[in-house]
């Protein structure tokens, strides 16, 4: 196993390897609680029903533990603090009456697991499909999302992305509050209706990703700085406060902390990956960085690869590198160049960091050719060098979307791409998404071009509803959006978010998946990396294998094709328009009416 960097006189004794050594842990023999707490002179484990209050014993490194004979599942509890605070369990796995509430007891293997992980799961080909809890489904939560697992499998996608499901304060939330790291949120159902999730989607197939949260606890029912003053350091800043303090002298507990909770997801609930969020903001100068140890760590996990994808804009090769040449070794990394460059040429955005790019073709294509735009020349927006080259890599190391949770929330009304541009553009954007050798992501709804929009949404109380409002007015302050930003503290900012299934039974919607559905059906007979073959200013065309893209940006478009081709797939198809406009083909060009793409094969 992976140890856990310490500095001198931190460890914990025969507890220094990965193993669970957090929370409420169940045993044959009754449950062993262990709390880092380095601060306090003494903890007590308070039990409830029936009540009692049991002495902890301290251990190396600051942490206090007890063990409960004849103690099962089910139990709650909390912890006191020098005789005074009394707090949930940071490390709890459930918290059945929210953030705030007593921890309960929870035994991973009391759940009977009917299918394993697929041995032959091949990342190199994923199609991922991000979804929210709380909006995917009518019902809402694990139970809801199971029900839609057939339509997800049917459609052609091979792994979900869960946004966070880690315990948040309030009835919703999008998930990046975290404050029970290591507990499912109640919001959405109990611990083992997770794992019936995870459990029924590797039944059909699908992979399941969790996003995690390391960068930043939530502003609300976040205890573990309550337990150690060590959490924290004012040494590094992220954009929501003090960083997670990963390289100070004590920062042993925090390490282990988010190593263990990684692990536990993996394990307990056996997800094939985690996405990590804004590991920018991950700041670690020690010897070796978290993301490196946790990759060290999980690739010694028995059974198929797990994928770890990085979300950080900063375009940094090294971290998708293998660990023995210097990198981080994360399987991939979220590369928003391409979702940028395609929104400034169809939605026209020209604020914050969209005018870092022209959307030109040309730029585009460069985008597609190099995983990513910017490698290491100047952006306006950071105000110096951004990125480093990554043509070189492989494409799979690269997820590719052209809307996700961020991107639509971060419009002020929460609007999706379909909402801003054409129809045709949209059919268009869709198309060079599925078409390109990258890892392709879908954001919930994208397939059928859903009507809802998706806003940013809290449930927080008093003061800090009112600083959250406050702060998302701010948050838009380089957009320029004003009045626009809808009240994340308004209910119907949720509401609003729930996708509506009955959109599909309208031709508009349906087309657009029946659509998507074709194309996540040609992708699976595509091969290769995608060569530029022509860039115009109205148009581009890539080819991959013997097959051969070309998208029309706009109208009055005229592409080049060699001899010999067939056209077998159009975005203007009448399966897919009302309106169809289809492009012509001539014996060497293909003249479109309008924003669209054409699937040509070659001759072999």
């Amino acid at each position: 196993m992976v140890g856990v960097g310490v500095g001198e006189g931190d460890g914990m004794g025969g507890l220094s390897e990965l193993e669970p050594s957090l929370g409420a842990l169940p045993s044959p023999g009754g449950v062993t609680f262990r709390v880092w707490a380095p601060a306090s002179k003494g903890a007590e484990l308070l039990l409830e029903d029936p009540e009692r209050v049991l002495s902890m014993q301290r251990e190396p490194g600051g942490y206090f533990a007890a063990t409960v004979h004849r103690l099962a599942a089910g139990a709650r509890y909390r912890y006191r603090l020098d005789g005074a605070s009394i707090f949930p369990d940071p490390a709890s796995r459930h918290q059945p009456e929210g953030a705030h509430g007593p921890s309960q007891v929870v035994d991973p293997t009391k759940y009977r697991w009917r299918s394993t992980r697929s041995a032959s799961a091949n990342w190199n080909e994923a199609i991922i499909y991000e979804l929210h809890l709380g909006t995917f489904s009518p019902q809402g939560g694990f139970e809801g999302a199971c029900r839609k697992l057939p339509y997800l499998a049917e459609l052609g996608v091979n792994t979900i992305e869960l946004m966070p499901v880690a315990q948040c304060p309030g009835r919703w939330n999008w998930g990046y509050d975290p404050a029970s790291f290591f507990a499912p949120s109640n919001a959405y159902g109990t611990p083992d209706e997770l794992r019936c999730l995870v459990d029924e989607a590797h039944r059909l197939g699908l992979s399941v990703i969790h996003d995690v949260v390391y960068n930043h606890f939530g502003p609300d029912g976040a205890y573990l700085p309550a337990f150690s003053p060590y959490t924290l350091t004012s040494r590094h800043h992220t954009p929501w406060g003090q960083a997670l303090d990963f390289d100070g002298p004590h920062s042993h507990g925090v390490r282990r902390f988010c190593l263990e909770n990684a692990l536990m997801w993996l394990k307990e609930y056996q997800f094939d990956g985690l996405r990590l969020d804004a590991t920018f903001a991950i700041v670690d100068e020690g010897p070796s960085h978290l993301l490196a140890e946790l990759s060290a760590a999980v690739a010694e996990l028995e059974g198929p690869p797990r994928l770890l994808i990085a979300e950080d804009p900063r375009n940094l090769r090294n971290m998708v590198l293998p660990l023995e040449q210097g990198g981080f070794g994360l399987g991939a990394v979220w590369a928003d160049d391409f979702h940028h460059q395609l929104r400034v040429r169809f939605a026209g955005d020209d604020r914050g960091y969209f005018k870092d790019f022209s959307g030109s073709s040309a730029q585009i294509a460069r985008t597609l050719c190099g995983n990513w735009f910017y490698s290491g020349h100047h952006s306006k927006h950071d105000g110096g060098p951004r990125g480093t080259g990554a043509g070189d890599l492989p494409v799979c190391r690269f997820v590719y979307c052209i809307q996700n949770h961020d991107q639509i929330g971060n419009q002020p009304d929460g609007a999706r791409l379909h909402h801003q541009i054409p129809v045709a553009a949209y059919r268009a954007a869709s198309a060079l998404l599925l078409f390109a050798p990258q890892i392709p992501m879908l954001f919930m709804g994208q397939e059928w071009a859903a009507g809802s929009p998706f806003l940013f949404f809290t449930d927080h109380q008093g003061e800090l509803a009112e600083a959250v409002s406050e702060g998302r007015r701010k948050e838009f302050e380089d957009f320029d959006f004003g009045d626009e930003v809808l009240d994340p503290q308004d209910p119907e900012a949720f509401r609003r978010s729930v996708l509506d299934w009955d959109e599909l039974e309208g031709e508009h919607h349906a087309a657009i998946l029946r659509m998507y559905r074709d194309l996540l059906a040609l992708r699976r007979s595509l091969s290769g990396k995608a060569e530029v073959q022509e860039v115009q200013a109205a148009g581009l065309s890539l080819r991959r294998g013997n097959h051969l893209m070309l998208i029309a940006f706009e109208g009055d478009a005229q592409l080049s094709v060699p001899s010999g081709v067939k056209a077998i797939w159009s975005s203007e198809d009448r399966s897919y328009a009302a309106d169809p406009l289809p492009p012509v083909v001539d014996t060497a060009t293909v003249s479109f009416g309008r924003a669209a793409a054409l699937l040509l094969e070659l001759d072999e």
